[in-house]
């Protein structure tokens, strides 16, 4: 029939990022010691009486769309295994081992890789993380480079995007938005932060910024099965930047929590002494899943496929 629909003929950019990952990750086969499959920052793996668990987490840095073409490769490096750190500490994890994968043109001059391993060697001593090996693989496009990690963290500490609940206080660390500035390339991830939090308030629901806010709020919202209500003036913006650059422009790297609504006070007066440095601002609240979230023209978020 002329004009039927073809589910065949289906794009990526008709499904965006989010409907895709979820169709890709349907029906997997999961064993019994997978604790936590697709869907949060890492993979948890173990028994649930086990005093610490595994974490697994993949990431990957692509040319022109991570990374500008001749980037300096140490800082693409550097990037390309905090990413996935940042990934661990959102968990409330350590890092611990790293394989990393690349692939390259026949073309590629060698000092360019010594300068991405160097990188990758001064994130590695910064973090702790052993890199324990890889694959290097030639490509006819752009440099890929990915990053395999493994981490762990104590059963009692794991946070993951699903546990907030409504009435729960949302917060953020550092400021947003600017990331194409350079803060892309030289983030810190906060591992610090996240491991003090953990340990001292244990969130209920946490992530890292990556895709922008407004793509990452709603998917912390989804996962503890909540609503939202956000501040939108309250945002911490860098310097210069709009609140819809605050929003979607991603990258940011900084931590997204729930936490209960009660113990926020004790929160904010504990961290402006232990991280004099790093703000940390309330924006927002969840709320019931009935709430109807409205999503501007301006909040959208980074989407691979958009």
């Amino acid at each position: 029939m002329a004009g039927a629909f073809d589910p065949a003929a289906i794009t990526l950019a008709t499904l965006g990022e989010n409907a895709l990952v979820a169709r890709l990750v349907c029906g997997l086969p999961l064993g019994a010691d997978v604790l936590v499959g697709p869907g949060d920052d890492c993979a948890v793996i173990g028994r649930p009486r086990d005093k610490t668990w595994m974490l697994l987490k993949t990431d990957c840095v692509i040319e022109r769309v991570h990374f500008a073409a001749g980037e300096d490769l140490r800082r693409v490096g550097w990037k390309a295994l905090c990413r996935s750190i940042s990934d661990v500490a959102a968990m409330g994890g350590e890092p611990a081992h790293a394989l990393i994968t690349i692939a390259v043109a026949r073309t590629e001059k060698a000092a360019r890789l010594d300068a991405l391993y160097a990188g990758l060697r001064k994130a590695a001593r910064r973090f702790s993380v052993s890199i324990v090996g890889g694959e290097t693989a030639r490509s006819e496009g752009p440099l890929f480079v990915n990053v395999a990690l493994t981490g762990t963290v104590a059963r009692g500490r794991c946070v993951l995007r699903s546990g907030g609940k409504p009435g729960d206080a949302l917060y953020v660390t550092g400021r947003l938005g600017g990331s194409l500035g350079g803060k892309h390339l030289d983030f810190i991830p906060r591992l610090d932060a996240a491991r003090w939090l953990a340990a001292k308030f244990r969130p209920r629901a946490m992530m890292d910024l990556s895709d922008g806010l407004a793509a990452d709020l709603p998917r912390l919202a989804d996962a503890s099965r909540c609503g939202f209500e956000l501040w939108e003036e309250k945002i911490p913006r860098t310097r210069g930047c709009t609140v819809a650059q605050a929003l979607n422009d991603g990258e940011d790297y900084e931590l997204l929590f729930a936490i209960a609504a009660g113990g926020a006070a004790s929160l904010e007066a504990s961290w402006r002494k232990q991280f004099p440095k790093l703000p940390l601002t309330r924006i927002g609240v969840l709320s019931r899943r009935s709430t109807i979230n409205h999503q501007s023209s301006t909040r959208h978020g980074f989407d691979h496929f958009a």
